[in-house]
């Protein structure tokens, strides 16, 4: 596998500038140590705060250096959670979809690095304040939860705004890549390296049901939306202008732009919900990938997601006009 050297990998001592996103209920401990062991950064998905689910997972990592993500105001109503994961010494511990500021100084002090994932450049300013060394600067094209920037032109802005205000801060681009033109486009726009969600959701090591596999082999880049309707019907708290990239289905064409009738339908809609999301329908629950599933064409392991995406973006880097 041919090696590209960053800031990132400097930093953090890896072989590529790869980090996988730490995706609710799909990203478990094997695929971090997967990640991990191909030369990027694996992230367990710490989700809605489970303490016995990530204390499994951990284990499942198999003493590899990884990290962890939170959803930050879900994190906030349980912060006793972030010492329990401390614990297990994590390489970076990344914080999304909230205030990072009240967690920053005990992230730091275990040794662990602070990655803030953000949205705008509101989140980009908190997050500083918060002692990240590094931003994720996601651009709405992710998959699961975002808001409304696009990659191609936030990813420049924050780089443009740490080059003058915090040039030691490490930006990450997230947000619709998935390949080594993904890499190699994020790292001329100014980032370190990437976050990868939905290419890593679709590899042998990730908690996802064999039917919602299936579905991203099907799907090209038009079939998701961005939507509130998942979020109503399992009656999570999410903040304004966050919504869930997800695939368009029956679930999506019954109830989108039909919120508020969602909403009074909950007795009946969110047990039918459940059920079919524990039966892997693809139709009645939520599929969650974004818009670079026109970019995924097979299941694979992780550890060939992350070769292959080096060596494209290496080929790309080394042959593009000067």
């Amino acid at each position: 596998m041919d090696t590209l050297d960053t800031r990132l990998t400097r930093q953090l001592d890896l072989r590529c500038p790869i980090v996988s996103a730490p995706m609710a209920f799909a990203a478990g401990g094997a695929l971090a140590a997967a990640v991990t062991r191909a030369g990027g950064l694996g992230l367990i998905g710490g989700g809605y705060g489970d303490a016995a689910w990530l204390e499994q997972q951990f284990a499942l990592a198999e003493g590899e250096r990884v990290g962890v993500g939170f959803i930050t105001w879900s994190l906030a109503k349980q912060p006793g959670l972030l010492d329990t994961v401390l614990r297990h010494r994590p390489r970076a511990v990344m914080l999304s979809f909230g205030d990072p500021r009240p967690f920053g100084d005990a992230i730091r002090a275990a040794g662990a690095a602070l990655f803030c994932q953000c949205q705008d450049m509101t989140h980009v300013r908190q997050a500083l304040e918060a002692g990240a060394i590094a931003i994720v600067a996601q651009g709405t094209e992710a998959g699961g939860h975002g808001a409304l920037r696009g990659t191609l032109s936030f990813v420049p802005e924050v780089a443009d705004h740490l080059a003058a205000h915090a040039p030691d801060t490490l930006l990450l681009a997230a947000g619709g890549i998935a390949d080594g033109r993904g890499l190699a486009a994020a790292l001329m726009l100014g980032a370190d390296g990437v976050l990868m969600g939905t290419r890593f959701w679709a590899t042998h090591e990730a908690l996802v049901k064999p039917t919602h596999h299936g579905a991203i082999l099907a799907a090209d880049g038009d079939a998701t939306l961005r939507t509130r309707t998942p979020d109503i019907v399992r009656q999570l708290p999410w903040p304004p202008g966050f919504t869930a990239r997800i695939r368009r289905n029956a679930f999506t064409q019954r109830w989108h732009g039909r919120e508020d009738a969602l909403q009074a339908a909950l007795d009946v809609e969110t047990p039918r919900y459940r059920d079919a999301w524990e039966a892997g329908d693809i139709e009645q629950a939520a599929v969650w990938f974004g818009e670079a599933a026109g970019l995924v064409h097979a299941i694979e392991p992780a550890a060939e997601v992350v070769r292959r995406t080096v060596n494209e973006a290496f080929e790309r880097l080394r042959t593009a006009p000067s």
